[in-house]
């Protein structure tokens, strides 16, 4: 048996089909090329067609945003510019979350054991109090737990456990996160 693209046909309904071709006529003007004080209108703009937001949330210019309709951030949450959100599937991320600038969330895949390639999708959800950090990506259908830290340029394919310290292409856990007590004075050298 062989690849034959030929034959396939997209099980996308045309009023979804419909809504992503608007939703990209307003994301292009409003997100790329936008000042990052305009966070309030890139999110008022990701609300109407469909995302749950929370308050005080922050999502800075350039970033692109599939399918508004299944994102859903918490309170005190942000993103960094450049990152894209693949969301054929939900993307949830908890409260006071951070995912920085160039991360690649991807929800969606194509089974290359099928003669069509056919699309799959999986959810990601990133727990509360998280910190995913520059250029990371993050494969369909994994879980990062509450106050997990991701370190840069990771490529995460599997869950991460809450309250660890990860990093690395495979990611994986190189140690506890432990909080300081904000009275505490930060370093200095």
């Amino acid at each position: 048996m062989h690849v034959d693209l030929s034959k396939v046909v997209s099980p996308t309904p045309l009023r979804i089909k419909l809504m992503r071709t608007l939703w990209h006529c307003f994301q292009l003007p409003f997100f790329n090329h936008t000042p990052r004080m305009l966070s309030p209108l890139r999110i008022f703009l990701l609300r109407l067609f469909g995302a749950k937001i929370g308050r005080h949330c922050n999502i800075s210019y350039g970033v692109k945003i599939w399918v508004p309709w299944n994102l859903t951030l918490g309170d005190y949450t942000a993103i960094g510019f450049g990152t894209e959100i693949y969301n054929f599937a939900p993307v949830v991320l908890g409260s006071n979350t951070v995912l920085s600038q160039r991360c690649y969330v991807c929800t969606a895949s194509h089974d290359y054991s099928h003669p069509h390639h056919p699309l799959t999708t999986a959810p990601i959800h990133i727990g509360s109090e998280a910190w995913v950090a520059a250029e990371v990506f993050l494969a369909p259908g994994i879980t990062i737990g509450e106050g997990a830290v991701v370190g840069a340029c990771s490529v995460v394919t599997r869950d991460l456990p809450a309250w660890k310290v990860c990093a690395g292409n495979p990611c994986r856990v190189l140690k506890e996160r432990v909080m300081r007590p904000a009275s505490e004075p930060n370093c200095q050298p």
